[in-house]
């Protein structure tokens, strides 16, 4: 059996675990049956998409006798499917785990359980596709799965609305890229692939078709303006399926976005690197700014993911601008520290919502004014979400840092680009990512210092427990993989080098055989970094510490009263709240961007009554942007309401009209 029979038997398997859900959701051992099911399946996918990966034998290609009759459904496996098949399998893989103790909780388990796989193979076939018509289908069927996914607490205030707003944006999306391939397909009309490979595509033909995929991918990925949805969709969904939207349907977004604009259009001018580096930019900032001023945790983390999304697609225009140049060496850093942060956020955005959930389960709360203390009766929770806050915060060593520090040893390369424009945009782009970086750090510390260190804000935090032994493991492999890849990013970079000789037909030299395990992409006068002596050194200094004040601090017992923030009698709803925290950041940025107000109400002299204080935030885009346009198509339905009220001899008139006027338009236009 070829590699992609292979992956399309367990795209098979998957959906027949979907059916059987159907069956036997409402069974007491359901739960058990379909995620223990699908983890077996997405772990057998694994296991092969690496093979195909780190064998780099080329291509793998099947045609099945279903979809257009002259065209058939073409599926393909190279180096850049067999990657994306193992962030979404592995994803998938840990994300049954985790469901196996989390999903006895769920109190509509029939919701969720057919869609579960269902939502996993359409991610899988996406990948695989390698026509346009199979591609536009399987991402359709991703789509609504993870919708049915995101209405299973329906009847919860505000999920209605998240599913219908994600519902219209997927429907946008899909529309950008049915004009995409329609474009590229051109007036032949073949929708294979390796057609649309093969054919020659006009400067501003490939502008559109640019433009065209940054609407259609962007708007699953989440860019800036394109985002609304996301913080929307993913707190609605299961933690499990909030993990699997956040940390891999994105990043199947991203493999559209490079499959289309790297593989198919063919070599790139350099002016479509400065739409996707503003656009990257924009996003990563934003992104972080809107997590900053958020208190729901889930919220939170799904802003998050906007950030990260915007580092990825900056990577991605560095890749385009120094491919356009002929620069092949540096392009494939840019590729490549996309591609590892693709990886990285998998691993560390699916742990931190990982922990989201179990938090979630144990008090029942998501509104971080309503936690803290969680580190004494969580602890386990509390250690590995600390290791996922350190990963996204991009603190070595950990993964994080290593594709941002990668990121930006491209950025310094982008002195070599001939264009005046790109020599000042791009360190611009790279002062953006670093204070996106910056503000990365502060949200997560406000993140885990709120809820869970200080004191319990509430009495379900206070008797919090820990969560089951199956959502305990997920997390603390996911934890483990954040650090194996920062302290070993050499195999990593290695195995990506399949992925950048298919795409730029150049690879970063090999990493893992450089001595003391150190990873020097370009040259070691440029920079090197090594994962593992920056732990040595981190153990040793604390250690070294550790011991120090043991041994010269006194051992008299001392006690005092505890920082009340300025009350003599503190009480938990004293300590600094999400709010507080983010008042500094929200005072410098949230009048411009967010139009933030604080309100103050205070009681005249000798009133008993408390004062009060609140702050109002808006989002521009959905008011300036999504806002008018919903305004108008509400305005322009009821004007167009009269027109289901004419009479027979009225909607023929009509009918005629429009007819004669369809005829005036291809007359004049042919």
């Amino acid at each position: 059996m070829t590699a992609v029979a292979a992956q399309l038997v367990c795209v098979a398997a998957l959906l027949g675990i979907a059916v059987l859900a159907v069956a036997l959701s409402r069974a007491k051992a359901a739960t058990a049956l379909v995620y223990g099911a699908t983890l077996i399946v997405c772990a057998l996918a694994l296991i092969g998409a690496l093979r195909a990966l780190l064998a780099g034998t080329g291509a793998d290609e099947i045609v099945l006798p279903i979809g257009l009759p002259w065209l058939g459904a073409h599926f393909r496996l190279d180096a850049l499917a067999a990657f994306f098949l193992a962030v979404v399998n592995l994803g998938g893989a840990i994300a049954s785990l985790y469901a196996l103790g989390y999903g006895r909780h769920e109190h509509a388990p029939q919701r969720v359980l057919p869609f579960f796989p269902a939502f996993l193979a359409g991610m899988n076939l996406v990948v695989l596709a390698d026509d346009a018509f199979s591609y536009l289908l399987c991402w359709e069927f991703m789509s609504l799965a993870s919708w049915a996914l995101v209405m299973t607490h329906h009847r919860e205030p505000g999920n209605a609305r998240a599913g219908y707003v994600y519902l219209l944006m997927a429907s946008f999306g899909t529309l950008a890229l049915l004009l995409a391939f329609g474009l590229l397909a051109g007036p032949a009309g073949d929708y294979g692939f390796a057609a649309i490979r093969a054919m020659p595509h006009a400067p501003g033909e490939a502008t559109m078709v640019l433009i065209l995929m940054l609407l259609g991918a962007g708007s699953k990925a989440g860019l800036v303006p394109l985002h609304v949805w996301l913080p929307l969709a993913h707190p609605a969904a299961p933690s499990h399926v909030s993990a699997l939207m956040s940390g891999v349907m994105t990043k199947v977004a991203v493999y559209g976005f490079i499959r289309v604009v790297f593989d198919l259009l063919g070599p790139p001018n350099w002016t479509a690197s400065v739409l996707v580096l503003s656009l990257g930019g924009v996003t990563a900032v934003m992104g972080i700014l809107y997590a900053l001023l958020e208190k729901d945790l889930k919220r939170l983390l799904a802003y998050s993911t906007i950030e990260n999304i915007g580092i990825i697609f900056v990577c991605l225009g560095l890749a385009l601008a120094f491919q356009a140049n002929n620069q092949t060496l540096a392009a494939s850093l840019a590729l490549t520290a996309a591609l590892f942060h693709v990886f990285n956020h998998s691993l560390f955005k699916s742990l931190l919502f990982f922990g989201a959930g179990a938090v979630l389960v144990s008090t029942g709360a998501r509104d971080m004014d309503k936690l803290g203390g969680l580190i004494h009766r969580m602890p386990v929770t509390s250690v590995v979400f600390l290791i996922g806050c350190v990963a996204i915060a991009a603190l070595p060593p950990f993964n994080g840092f290593v594709s941002e520090w990668l990121m930006f040893q491209a950025v310094l390369l982008s002195p070599s680009l001939p264009q005046w424009g790109l020599k000042i945009m791009v360190p611009a782009i790279g002062a953006l990512l670093a204070l996106a970086a910056a503000l990365a750090a502060a949200c997560f510390v406000k993140a885990y210092g709120v809820s869970f260190l200080s004191r319990p804000r509430s009495e379900a935090a206070a008797n919090a427990q820990e969560v089951d032994h199956f959502s305990l493991a997920a997390m603390v492999i996911l934890a483990s993989l954040c650090l194996f890849a920062g302290i070993f990013p050499g195999l990593v970079i290695d195995a990506l080098s399949p992925v950048t000789q298919q795409i730029l037909d150049s690879r970063l030299g090999a990493q893992s055989h450089l001595p003391w395990l150190s990873i020097i992409p370009i040259a070691e006068r440029r920079g090197s970094y090594n994962g593992l002596l920056v732990l040595v050194f981190i153990a040793i200094s604390a250690s070294l510490g550790y011991l120090a004040i043991r041994r010269f601090s006194s051992h008299a017992v001392r006690r005092g009263p505890a920082w009340g923030c300025g009350f003599s009698d503190a009480v938990p709803q004293a300590q600094y709240s999400p709010d507080s925290f983010a008042q500094p950041l929200r005072r410098v940025f949230g009048t411009l961007l967010f139009a933030a107000r604080e309100h103050v109400e205070m009681p005249p002299p000798g009133s008993v009554k408390p004062a009060r204080f609140s702050v109002e935030i808006h989002d521009l885009v959905w008011e300036t942007l999504y806002g008018r346009i919903a305004g108008a198509v509400d305005t322009a339905s009821k004007r167009l309401d009269r027109w289901q009220l004419l009479t027979i001899r009225g909607y023929l008139s009509l009918v005629f009209a429009t007819l004669v006027t369809l005829l005036l338009v291809l007359a004049i236009w042919s």
